[in-house]
């Protein structure tokens, strides 16, 4: 039986949230000895752990059907591989920024001036873009300290929570680009590898959805049904069920979780009590 080879970063935060994702999938993985290719015991999926930097082109040559890594990877080493599904989680930006302290007016203020980067080529990109000239200095790790050094005036690297950047005096200056991780198809993927690919994605995109929703109960007024159904956005209709006090019913719906603050007021005022947000682990449309 053929199975659907996955790459994923043998290492770090990424690695941590790729393996939960598909684990939350239903998948089972054992890399009790850190070994480099695993197999699933319950899915057609075998487990490439490989550096993050030769991910995009073990895709592109075919020895492996997809990969979960950063869009940002994708953009630095200019690959226009397709993107099957943005995953959200390991959001992250890349950014200019420099030492605090510095009179730092607009992006053209960076002419001349030395930057010091991870990501030469999106950097270069998009300094023509604004017509700026500056001298670009490539390093593999520990862009903070450039500055500090006297390596560089600016650097360019990707900011997360932005605790680096203040930990090392550092100021956000220029967003280059948003990035998070994302599910990439190799073009050489097999007819029969993307059928399998397309259920891993159902699961995948169950999994999602769970996460941005919560399942609402809440007890409300029989008069006031219509209203507070009005005010949840749901899937269909709602779940309303009898209580034993005459002339009260339980009304259960799903809400997105970025919206329910925004509705809780309302609820209230249209005579909800008992509210209770609860999670939702898989979410199957």
């Amino acid at each position: 039986m053929s199975k659907l080879k996955i790459a994923i970063q043998k290492s770090g935060r990424l690695n941590e949230d790729s393996l939960k994702l598909l684990k939350e999938c239903g998948i089972t993985i054992d890399n009790g000895f850190d070994q480099l290719k695993v197999t699933a015991t319950n899915f057609p999926l075998e487990v490439f752990f490989l550096r993050n930097s030769d991910i995009p082109q073990y895709l592109e040559d075919g020895v492996v059907d997809i990969a979960i890594l950063g869009e940002n990877l994708l953009i630095e080493e200019e690959k226009t591989l397709k993107i099957e599904a943005y995953l959200g989680f390991s959001k992250c930006k890349l950014s200019i920024a420099t030492p605090k302290g510095i009179n730092y007016k607009s992006i053209n203020d960076l002419e001349g001036k030395k930057i010091a980067t991870s990501y030469p080529n999106t950097l270069k990109s998009y300094l023509a873009k604004n017509k700026i000239n500056a001298e670009l200095h490539i390093i593999s790790g520990s862009v903070e300290i450039a500055p500090n050094i006297g390596l560089a005036d600016a650097i360019c690297d990707l900011v997360s929570s932005g605790n680096t950047l203040f930990k090392n005096g550092l100021e956000e200056k220029e967003i280059i680009l948003k990035s998070e991780a994302c599910l990439v198809v190799s073009p050489l993927i097999s007819d029969e590898n993307q059928l399998i690919l397309n259920k891993l994605n159902f699961r995948i995109q169950s999994v999602l959805k769970a996460r941005k929703s919560k399942y609402i109960l809440m007890n409300v007024p029989n008069n006031k049904i219509e209203a507070v159904s009005k005010i949840l956005p749901v899937l269909k209709s709602p779940t309303i069920l009898p209580l034993a006090e005459e002339g009260w019913s339980s009304l259960h719906s799903v809400i997105d979780e970025d919206k329910f603050w925004e509705v809780i007021d309302e609820l209230k005022q249209n005579g909800a009590e008992g509210i209770l947000v609860v999670p939702i682990e898989k979410m199957v449309l």
